[in-house]
């Protein structure tokens, strides 16, 4: 059975109209989905119970089900794992700052890149996600907010998976979710974050779009990134930093950089001086560096580094000029990290199907 998400509205409007249904009743339907943020079918009221019923009949609602179902104890990060129709699992997160309602959505269930110390990455690939698995996420936690009179103020498309590995679907859903006819937020509030695949890159600089872009970085050297991100050996650095100048030039938008600070491992000055080369070299480039102490992985013996190494890293590149912030790392009593909760449930057979606490 097709999901309503994963319809366009002419789609909506094509299968509605073959129910002897006007063009109106697809407005309806498409405003109760994306605006009003209906739970169901049923929530439709200004519907004939008796078309509520067919679409009942003819369409799944929701393809996410929660499996768990988790807050921190602080209450600043709200994680839920959702168990898709054919059994797989993936994550979002939803972090709670004193101005902003920050959600995390995955595209993929599991990850092809590999990366060394993300639970994502050690897990390995499932499938990629459709467009309306990708939306869904949001508008299940933007109906959680509304009930608590809020509303998310910033996505990140940070998740599981690599967005770019799942081009169409990830930008189709970042078209659903800045349609002013959909859920109408603004493009400028969305981050979308890639590990340098260089192709994607281009085609997404060619494109113009107003949605900002991370990448990945988490080392400066082409030795220490071939050992953290394995795509780094068939797009190094010497190709990555050019399509990201390119990137800015296209587009006039500033670029940032995620780097996840391990103890030892790429939070020394020399990697620091190193990166503050990449990006005033030839000339200073529009970007902002994320540095983010890393949250450790069961599989990955790295560790965060300490607050003085931190200071450290970020004094030398606030010396060369480089904007950059040091992020604070929410919800790790509760496996927050991308991949770990659903890593965690994996482990624990005993685990119940929904918790909460």
């Amino acid at each position: 059975m097709p999901s309503l998400f994963d319809l366009s509205f002419e789609q909506l409007a094509a299968l509605l109209s073959e129910w002897g249904q006007p063009l109106y009743r697809a407005k309806q339907v498409w405003g109760w989905a994306y605006t009003r943020l209906a739970p169901s079918f049923a929530a439709m009221t200004d519907l004939p119970k008796a078309l509520r019923e067919l679409l009942e009949g003819q369409l799944q609602f929701s393809a996410l089900a929660p499996a768990l179902n988790l807050r921190s104890r602080d209450n600043s990060t709200h994680k839920i794992l959702f168990r898709l129709r054919d059994g797989y699992q993936i994550e979002t997160v939803l972090m709670r700052y004193r101005n902003r309602r920050t959600l995390c959505i995955s595209t993929q269930a599991g990850c092809v890149m590999g990366c060394v110390f993300c639970a994502t990455g050690q897990m390995g690939f499932d499938r990629h996600l459709s467009a309306g698995e990708i939306v869904e996420q949001v508008l299940w936690f933007a109906r959680q907010l509304k009930n608590e009179n809020d509303a998310l103020t910033n996505i990140v498309i940070m998740g599981m998976g690599e967005p770019f590995h799942n081009y169409d679907a990830a930008l189709a859903a970042v078209d659903r979710l800045t349609d002013p006819e959909a859920f109408n937020f603004g493009a400028r509030r969305l981050t979308l974050s890639t590990v340098g695949l260089i192709p994607m890159i281009e085609r997404f600089a060619n494109e113009k779009r107003q949605v900002n872009l991370a990448v990945s970085l988490h080392a400066a050297t082409n030795d220490l990134r071939n050992e953290l991100i394995p795509i780094n050996r068939k797009y190094p650095l010497d190709i990555l930093m050019p399509a990201c100048r390119d990137y800015v030039a296209k587009t006039g938008r500033r670029i940032s950089f995620e780097w996840a600070l391990i103890h030892g491992k790429n939070d020394m000055p020399e990697q620091a001086r190193a990166l503050a080369r990449l990006l005033t070299r030839p000339t200073k480039l529009l970007s902002h560096v994320n540095l983010i102490p890393l949250n450790p992985t069961r599989d990955f013996a790295g560790a965060a580094s300490t607050r003085e190494r931190v200071a450290d890293f970020k004094a030398i590149l606030d010396a060369h000029g480089i904007p950059c912030t040091v992020r604070v790392r929410r919800g790790i009593d509760i496996n927050a990290g991308c991949g770990q909760l659903r890593a965690a449930a994996q482990e624990s057979v005993s685990a119940p199907p929904t918790q909460s606490n």
